[in-house]
């Protein structure tokens, strides 16, 4: 009998609690059903051939999507001080404006990233021409770089976090560069932290140069000017240019002048000191203990909270406040992007390096593997 008493007691306990305590099923608010950490999805045609978008997620409150066209990265949501969650990077809502408009928004630049002096270098002996898209140079890979290619994706669950690797074949001549060239770009959501991680590799049956980047226009708080962002950049050193933007081969000091973000100010604080047509930083910032992985920026917003963070395995980073925005592109969600609405942070080897024997340079030979890692870690401000 009282084994019976405590069965029925025990009974009677757990249909009180039951009473008091409502059920709840795996969809509940209290249970969510897990969130995918990868889904994909159509995104239109490009020239006949389709276009899908994937969304990398992690437990952090990142979200990223990378379209197949360009391999570019279209949205980067990421929280504030607040916990409101908000998209930091510039972009469009169709495929069909990327095509028409972009300035290489979040686009993956290659098979060359910044300017090669007058669309020409000489290789083993060999000149090489290639078109000329900005003003007397070459830029960012020519008429069709790879920011307008469709390339095929393969996306995975790692250990690291959620990632989808794009590939892509340029082949020999393509833009007039020389050598077939198999390349990839992985980007991976970091599971345990806000971090985009994005890796390249590159190998060739010809010599060919290559220097590769990601081209995404930056701001933390959504959108209006980024005058009030500050910046320290990990740099001592700068490359000067020409009136053109071809490195003049010297290296010189940021100190004494607008280009010292060795201790943190506002981005607009002395933004007209600048110079050019028109003002603005468009400059290849040489990084401090270049031959290392390492810090090369932080940009904070005040009064969303939001701080970026550049690491990278380059030895120079170009750093663009988006000076030649018009002031009237409508982008995500109908916004109108002003002037100077977001800066960029281009993790890369020197422009026209292929021309400047002072620089590091950018040949990769059959047999090597060209390969770059640049991360992006976002954090609050204390």
């Amino acid at each position: 009998m009282k084994s019976n008493y405590h069965t029925v007691a025990a009974c009677l306990t757990l249909f009180a609690l039951a009473a008091i305590i409502p059920a709840h099923t795996a969809g509940g608010a209290d249970n969510p059903t897990p969130k995918k950490k990868i889904t994909m999805q159509n995104w239109g045609e490009v020239e006949g051939q389709p276009v899908s978008v994937y969304t990398l997620t992690n437990n952090s409150g990142m979200t990223a999507k990378i379209a197949t066209y360009g391999a570019i990265l279209t949205e980067l949501h990421v929280p504030d001080k607040i916990g409101a969650i908000g998209d930091v990077v510039l972009g469009f809502d169709t495929v069909g404006e990327y095509v028409k408009n972009s300035p290489y928004f979040g686009a993956t630049v290659g098979r060359v990233a910044n300017r090669i002096a007058k669309g020409r270098f000489t290789l083993d002996g060999k000149e090489y021409t290639l078109a000329v898209n900005n003003d007397v140079n070459h830029l960012h890979g020519g008429v069709k770089g790879w920011d307008k290619k469709i390339w095929t994706a393969e996306a995975r669950d790692t250990p690291a976090g959620a990632s989808v690797t794009l590939r892509l074949v340029s082949p020999d001549g393509e833009e007039g560069y020389p050598g077939t060239v198999q390349a990839s770009v992985t980007y991976t959501v970091l599971r345990d932290s806000n971090t985009l991680r994005i890796e390249y590799e590159a190998t060739t049956d010809k010599a060919t140069p290559i220097n590769l980047t990601n081209h995404s226009y930056f701001n933390l708080k959504g959108d209006g000017d980024v005058y009030v962002h500050e910046a320290t950049l990990n740099a001592d050193s700068y490359t000067p240019t020409d009136a053109t933007q071809i490195p003049t081969g010297t290296i010189a000091p940021v100190a004494g002048t607008p280009f010292d973000f060795r201790t943190t100010h506002p981005i607009g604080a002395r933004i007209r000191d600048t110079g050019g047509d028109p003002l603005g930083y468009d400059h290849n910032f040489v990084r401090n203990s270049p031959e290392t992985f390492g810090l090369a920026a932080r940009v904070s917003e005040p009064f969303t909270g939001r701080v970026l963070t550049m690491s990278t395995s380059e030895p120079g980073f170009q750093f663009y406040t988006g000076n030649f925005m018009d002031g009237k592109t409508v982008g995500k969600r109908g916004v109108v992007y002003a002037t100077r609405g977001a800066f960029c942070l281009e993790a890369q080897h020197f422009p026209d390096a292929v021309n400047q024997s002072a620089f590091a340079p950018i040949i990769l030979r059959p047999g090597e593997t060209y390969r770059q890692r640049t991360e992006y870690i976002f954090s609050l401000s204390k």
